[in-house]
């Protein structure tokens, strides 16, 4: 049988969830919530926009990641050609490209897209170097 997960591991996931995405109480006169954790997220007009983003450049760098893992497993396995080996490449290395001018632009580095997940550890794997 498969360990489940107790409470307090999920209790203390939700709390780092709460935190890397920033939530907070909607105004002043609302109470803070008995578990500490906030029910509605902080909307600034002024981020909005590079929140948003930042949200999005995470999801596409860890789509990215993991197709670049499987075409290198396939690379290993010998399932392509070489011509496909050689496109797979090129695109990798294109939407590497796109992923440093958008964050780039919006003045974000590859760390700020890299979610802390609390005891999971974080979204993305760290770069050894």
């Amino acid at each position: 049988m498969a360990d489940t997960p107790r409470g307090d591991d999920l209790q203390e996931v939700a709390r780092a969830a709460a935190r890397a995405f920033d939530l907070v109480p909607t105004g002043p006169d609302e109470p803070a919530p008995r578990d500490g954790i906030a029910q509605r997220l902080e909307t600034d007009p002024d981020t909005v926009e590079r929140d948003l983003i930042k949200l999005v450049l995470t999801i596409v760098e860890l789509l990215r990641q993991l197709m670049e893992r499987t075409a290198l497993h396939r690379v290993d396995q010998g399932d392509l050609r070489e011509d496909q080996e050689e496109r797979i490449g090129m695109t990798l290395m294109i939407l590497q490209d796109r992923m440093t001018e958008l964050c780039e632009r919006y003045d974000l580095t590859m760390e700020d897209l890299n979610l802390d997940l609390g005891p999971l550890g974080s979204l993305l794997p760290r770069d050894s170097g």
